[in-house]
């Protein structure tokens, strides 16, 4: 069991993956009916594959391509 809850371990690592340039939002998700990190990015790239971890903290770490995220406007 990890020593940390997985929401203590992406507020601890919040800031870390989303200054890699390409993360546009990181999430908690289920990777085979376990808790995970889901790292959102622009586009899939061997650069990215090699800088963000495959675990943190005991957790595994996920990417899913969501492209640009942008907010929509108030109506």
């Amino acid at each position: 069991m990890a020593a940390h809850t997985i929401e203590e371990v992406i507020n601890e690592h919040m800031q870390e993956l989303m200054s890699i340039p390409g993360v546009v939002g990181v999430g908690q998700g289920l990777c085979d009916n376990s808790p995970c990190i889901k790292a959102y990015i622009i586009e899939k790239s061997s650069d990215l594959d090699k800088e963000i971890p495959k675990v943190l903290d005991g957790y595994k770490v996920v990417t899913e391509v969501t492209g640009k995220i942008r907010a929509h406007p108030k109506k």
